[in-house]
């Protein structure tokens, strides 16, 4: 039984990942082979299934069987019994009603087994969850933070995910409405260092601050009400558009929603789609485009209006159009907030108030774009890494 359940759960896995994935499917050409094995995986539970059901049914008709034959031999034996003188007929009855009362909860002992096998498939998926770690913890005594004016802070500090260091004693000032491009070779530390802002993870050492504000004494919820997050894999729910710009304000107006639109660059399309914003977008959005994507979760931090960002560029793998309304987006939202930029590209770098240049967890280098590119031998290897060199972009 417990096989079976196993099995559906394998089952619904492989459904969920064809389901996701189909245009990867498609675009290597693999339906045949998924379909294939799907089909191994449907076919096993099919076959587990019916072991169960075998078993299910003999002894659902074992114990019809064996509770109509323990009625009968006491209806016999109690009838010579009561004829003998030696039991009276009530006996007889009440010994008949105890008997069936016994039987119900024999045959409801095997739907218990079938409850508790289902139990336990259901806990091991969320122990598995649980084991992966739970979110960090609300402090015990948190401070609800005013408005902030976006000053952040790293003093001295250290992170590791194990047993190595990700981030090694970094020390790095932001002003309120500064715009830093952060910069490094892939594993150096720079989603690391953004993570701490919110809180995704707490510093090894040292402190992270927000306008003075150590962000391991305030509230979650007044800290990264506070923080917009736009990153390459951008998440669309499977609603519409209306409902995934107001994500993080549901009580924004209709008047609102058009205009972060329009900041975002996104109102035109929108509005030339037979439903408009009230366009349903599929699976996780499936039926926009990646600059579209990008766009809608733009316009989807506008509405929030938070006052620091965490913005991944993303305009490395779009077309030049898309590019130019992707940054006319960007543009609109970095206005009048201090925010932080992971990015690869010189011509971000060049429009930053400040780069920071990481490697192996260390700031390496901070300063302007031409400066670091004249002075700094790791900046021009970065740069040049992605064949994007200054002459290039400008």
């Amino acid at each position: 039984m417990l096989a079976a359940k196993s099995q559906f759960d394998v089952l619904n896995e492989v459904l969920v990942e064809g389901i996701t994935a189909q245009k990867l499917i498609k675009g290597y050409g693999q339906e045949d082979s998924f379909a294939t094995r799907f089909e191994k995986e449907n076919q096993g539970y099919v076959e587990k299934s019916l072991q169960t059901l075998k078993i299910q049914a003999a002894y659902t008709s074992n114990g019809a069987v064996i509770t109509a034959l323990g009625i009968a031999l006491a209806l016999v034996f109690g009838g010579i019994m009561v004829s003998g003188g030696s039991l009276t007929l009530g006996e007889l009855v009440l010994f008949g009603s105890y008997f069936t009362q016994m039987a119900g909860p024999v045959r409801m002992y095997a739907r218990l087994i079938d409850w508790y096998q289902d139990g336990l498939v259901s806990a091991r998926r969320v122990y598995e969850v649980i084991d992966v770690g739970g979110d960090v913890p609300e402090p015990e005594h948190p401070v609800e933070l005013p408005r902030l004016k976006g000053e952040i802070e790293f003093k001295d500090v250290s992170f590791s995910y194990g047993s190595a260091e990700t981030l090694k004693h970094v020390n790095l000032k932001i002003e309120p409405g500064e715009k830093v491009a952060i910069i490094g070779f892939v594993g150096s530390g720079k989603s690391a260092l953004t993570e701490l802002v919110p809180r995704f993870y707490d510093a090894t050492s040292g402190a992270v601050l927000v306008d003075g504000h150590d962000v391991r004494e305030a509230s979650l919820k007044s800290l990264r009400g506070q923080i917009g997050i736009v990153l390459q894999d951008i998440y669309i729910f499977s609603t519409t558009i209306k409902e995934n710009l107001m994500f993080g304000r549901p009580d924004a107006t209709n008047e609102e929603v058009i205009e972060a639109a329009k900041t975002a660059q996104i109102h035109d399309y929108i509005a030339s789609l037979p439903k408009g914003y009230d366009t349903d977008v599929g699976e996780r959005g499936l039926t926009l485009s990646g600059g579209q994507r990008q766009r809608v979760a733009i316009a989807r931090v506008l509405l929030a209006n938070p006052r620091i960002l965490i913005l991944d560029d993303s305009t490395s793998n779009v077309d030049a159009e898309t590019e130019v309304l992707i940054r006319k987006a960007i543009d609109g939202l970095l206005e009048g907030r201090s925010a932080l930029i992971i990015t690869q590209r010189a011509s971000t770098c060049e429009n930053a108030d400040k780069v920071v240049v990481i490697d192996e967890g260390r700031i390496v280098a901070t300063g302007k774009h031409g400066r670091l590119l004249k002075t700094n031998e790791k900046y021009r290897s970065l740069i040049n890494s992605q064949t994007l060199s200054f002459e290039t972009d400008s």
